[in-house]
This record gives C-alpha cells, structure tokens and sequence, in this order.
C-alpha cells in the first residue's frame, strides 16, 4: 500500500462523521471504539505528513557542501 491509498483512509472524512450535532440535540455523544480508532488514524497521518514536510523544508534550507580546494 503505498502512501497516497494509506493517506486517502487515515484523513478525517465528513461524510461518514454521524456524530454531527444539531441545535435541538441535548445529550452528550458517546465516543465508540471506532470512534476513537479513526481519531487515532487521523492524528498518525497529521504527524506522517508533517515529518515528511519537515524533511522537504530540511533539504530546501540545507546548507550547501563546498567543493573540496
């Protein structure tokens, strides 16, 4: 699996969010097992994305080698 398809099922996607409140709701939401399973998917991604972003700006800002004199 590579990580564009892994990406795609870790992110948060607001069509299968149920727990959407609305005005008129009064009782808490239960957070289920599979609740918490996508909130834990959904933070792993943000720190992948973020490792890879800091590796990007690593090799942007690197300073380059001097040639040997």
């Amino acid at each position: 699996m590579d990580l564009k398809s892994q990406a795609s099922d870790m992110r948060y996607n607001p069509a299968r969010d149920s727990t959407v409140l609305k005005n008129d709701d009064t009782r808490k939401t239960r957070l289920t097992l599979k609740h918490i399973n996508e909130l834990r998917k959904a933070s792993e991604q943000h720190v992948l994305e973020q490792e890879k972003e800091l590796e990007f700006v690593r090799k942007m800002y690197k300073t380059p080698e001097q040639a040997p004199a």
